[in-house]
């Protein structure tokens, strides 16, 4: 199937600087795309070459299975990270001026604001002035903004940020709605818990090189093979001198564990049972946090 979305050796620098370097990605239909990485990464200059608010020095951008054109930036929805509401402007008056840019016009607008509205438990503010709401209530007028006029493939640059864990979850179960029916989202993020939730395919961008990217499940059997939960009692921190292990992340009693691929699990059990009350030590998937750590780590 034809990617709805491609960069081919995309590279963008400023001045000496070099942002995005020869990033390459294939955006499937239909699903939720994670671009991920780090803070000054390069994610968000990548999102920009792709909205063509800045044009790569080389490389293509290829969009519905071809060179992308003005005419298919209506065909996409946009939330930069730099948020832009007008703050005397109300919540309704603000959101049909974002749906009459995007050529809707008349009740039958009205009538969708009106249901996002309440979908998104903003109704009762919809008189209400942008400047009245708080951080996360104008992040939800936002997201209702880009998906109005139903774009086919919709573009969120750290769309998480500032909301709590009730309206996280509520931004979580309307991209996930929005995939079931068939539309596509590139979701840019650094938070790794909420983008192992969504995502099926990811892009990890590292110092502007695209460091890892696939089908999220086939890279936690590809980089996983030799992770392991421990839960024990004793000093955890002696796990990060032991040069079996990979990655240690430990809280609260319980580590999250990569060994080198060479190192046998029964092997380092037998090592951690002299220091360490063992309660727990199984072989389990990780988590794309460690995948996310032992990436970048590598590629630094």
């Amino acid at each position: 199937m034809t990617p709805i979305l491609e960069l081919r050796n995309v590279r963008k620098a400023y001045g000496d600087f070099v942002a995005v370097d020869s990033v390459s990605m294939a955006v499937p239909a239909g699903s939720i795309f994670g671009l991920l990485g780090p803070n000054g990464a390069g994610k968000t200059s990548t999102i920009r070459m792709i909205m063509n608010i800045t044009a790569p020095d080389s490389g293509e951008v290829i969009v519905f299975g071809h060179p992308r054109t003005a005419d298919d930036l209506r065909r996409i929805g946009y939330l930069p990270e730099e948020r832009g509401l007008y703050r005397k402007m109300t919540v309704m008056d603000q959101l049909v001026f974002f749906g009459e840019i995007r050529g809707l016009r008349g009740p039958k607008l009205v009538a969708d604001i009106q249901r996002w509205l309440e979908r998104v438990d903003l109704a009762k503010w919809a008189k209400s002035k942008i400047e009245e709401l708080s951080k996360g209530m104008q992040q939800k007028v936002q997201l209702i903004g880009t998906v109005l006029h139903t774009p086919d493939l919709l573009i969120l640059d750290e769309p998480f940020s500032g909301l709590d864990p009730i309206n996280q979850e509520l931004f979580r179960e309307l991209l996930l709605d929005y995939r079931s029916k068939g539309k596509s989202v590139v979701l840019s993020t650094h938070g790794m818990e909420l983008a192992e939730r969504m995502c099926d395919h990811i892009c990890l961008i590292s110092r502007g090189r695209a460091v890892l990217d696939g089908e999220l499940k086939a890279i936690k059997r590809r980089i996983g093979g030799n992770a392991f939960r421990l839960v024990a009692d004793g000093d955890l921190g002696r796990l990060q001198e032991m040069p079996e292990v990979e990655q240690a992340l430990v809280q609260d009693g319980v580590a999250k564990l990569l060994l080198r691929p060479e190192v046998q699990g029964a092997a380092v059990l037998r090592q951690l049972v002299e220091f360490l009350n063992v309660h727990e030590f199984r072989s389990e998937e990780p988590e794309l946090e460690q995948i996310f750590l032992k990436v970048v780590n590598d590629a630094t």
